[in-house]
């Protein structure tokens, strides 16, 4: 029984053998594989694929004006119409002005009612409060039995706050050959795509050739109404497709106007203030994809003067999304509130360069500091 088991176990370790002495004259060199060792490489990422270009492709439509558009109002007349309209004005400001210089003595009721009125008129609780102090300082000195030196005083004290040494011109020229480019930004509702088609027919009067970039392709009818704008003015407009990207419309905007020789291409942009993430996304990128064809030259932001304290809101947002070096006021109309001119400076310290007041095609005029203070002093 012990020679069978024996014999047995024999027969299996002879078999075993037999199967590894196999597998080893089937690999190379008859010997068992190695792992190799983990040494250090110097990784490279492949990547599968081109990266999307920023600039994506847009049929874009170039609509050309037609002949004998209406002839723009001359500069220099525009800006004295606007500037009797201003005068003859309603609003808070100009209310609290006249008000202080029609009393012949100025008491505290006088001064309390003076400071809530300017409150109002949305030149800001520290604007006020500044100004208030040096006119009771001044006007205690020199006295106010004599209007004439009041105001001249108010004139004086006005002024400073508007700050008449500021550089007002539009950047509309490009430098080596290139058009300027002027991005148009602001909040849908504010008058923004209004205030281009007012821009361009001013700079048609100043014997400018423009093109308009219809690059508020999310909102409803934005482009049809910057198109009837060019029609009307007599400049083409180039647009895309409802929806398309923003970007692209831009960038071939600004290609035409290089390819036309053209001195100007202004482009709209569209103005949703849903996430700010989102917004300064898009802008940023508009402007990235913008300077592949020519440098921005002006960034204007449109700021609804009726708005108040919203509108200010609103030019802090934009200017931490893009660099913004202009403020156009629209609708400064008699329902409006002069302060904001004030105010909306000296929070992003950069200067109103237009005003719109009324709905006219001509009502855009440059903003003139020394201009805008004589009017709210008018007594007629």
């Amino acid at each position: 029984m012990w020679i069978v088991i024996g014999g047995l176990l024999l027969a299996v370790i002879a078999a075993t053998i037999t199967i590894i002495v196999g597998r080893q004259r089937e690999l190379p060199g008859g010997a068992p594989e190695e792992l190799p060792s983990a040494e250090p490489v110097d990784a490279e990422v492949v990547e599968t694929e081109e990266p999307r270009a920023e600039v994506e492709a847009v049929d874009a439509q170039i609509v050309e004006p037609p002949a004998g558009p209406e002839a723009p109002e001359a500069p220099g007349t525009r800006m004295a119409r606007l500037r009797r309209r201003l005068a003859s004005s309603n609003n808070a400001l100009a209310r609290g002005l006249a008000t202080l210089l029609a009393r012949d003595r100025i008491d505290e009721d006088t001064w309390d009612e003076f400071e809530a009125t300017l409150i109002t008129s949305d030149l800001g609780v520290t604007t006020t409060t500044t100004l208030v102090e040096r006119l009771r300082g001044r006007l205690a000195v020199d006295g106010v039995s004599d209007p004439a030196t009041a105001r001249g005083v108010l004139r004086e004290e006005l002024l400073e706050l508007v700050r008449p040494g500021m550089d007002r011109g539009l950047r509309t020229e490009g430098a080596d050959g290139e058009p300027g480019v002027v991005m148009v930004v602001g909040v849908n509702g504010t008058g923004k795509t209004t205030t281009i088609g007012k821009l361009a027919r001013v700079l048609v009067a100043e014997e400018k050739s423009v093109v308009l970039g219809a690059a508020d392709t999310f909102r409803a009818a934005a482009a049809d109404q910057l198109e009837t704008w060019g029609s009307r003015v007599g400049v083409p407009t180039v647009r895309g497709p409802e929806g398309s990207d923003p970007a692209s419309v831009a960038f071939e905007a600004v290609g035409r106007a290089k390819a036309d020789g053209a001195d100007v291409a202004v482009i709209d942009t569209a103005g949703r203030l849903h996430t700010k993430t989102g917004l300064m996304d898009e802008l940023g990128k508009i402007k990235r994809v913008i300077e592949k064809q020519a440098p921005v030259t002006e960034v204007l932001l449109v700021i609804d003067a009726t708005t108040g304290q919203n509108g200010l809101t609103q030019a802090r947002i934009f200017a931490e999304v893009v660099d913004v070096t202009g403020i156009v006021l629209s609708k400064l109309d008699g329902s409006a509130k002069g302060g904001i001119v004030i105010s909306v400076q000296n929070e992003l310290g950069v200067p109103v360069k237009l005003v719109g007041l009324g709905e006219g095609v001509d009502d855009l005029a440059p903003f003139d500091a020394e201009g805008f203070v004589d009017a709210l002093l008018a007594t007629d």
